[in-house]
């Protein structure tokens, strides 16, 4: 069951970012994952040191959810600007203009 879910949520992965793009897909991720992974790690780690079960720090997400989402967004913001500067660069590089070369023999 585990391996059916896995594979709808890859094919539903694959499609979404042939949808949207690289990018947008990416910056996403991003703005989703870095939150999430802040405040289940500092749940786990307050519900050890506070409750000395990191059951309950889980439990005790909800409060802790909203500042820690709200003080992840500057370093969200950052890392986002950074893969849209680095796409820029990219693109920029890529607009070279072709030329044709013609020997000194057919001019």
């Amino acid at each position: 069951m585990i391996y059916l879910f896995l594979y709808i949520a890859g094919i539903a992965a694959i499609w979404w970012i042939y949808q949207v793009g690289w990018s947008t897909a990416l910056k996403t991720f991003v703005s989703v994952i870095i939150p999430s992974l802040l405040i289940v790690l500092f749940n786990i780690k307050a519900g050890r040191l506070l409750f000395r079960s990191p059951v309950v720090g889980i439990i005790s997400v909800l409060p802790t959810a909203i500042f820690i989402f709200r003080w992840s967004q500057p370093l969200v913001i950052g890392i986002n600007n950074w893969i849209d500067r680095k796409l820029s660069h990219f693109v920029d590089s890529q607009s070279v203009v072709d030329t044709e070369l013609i020997s000194k023999e057919d001019a």
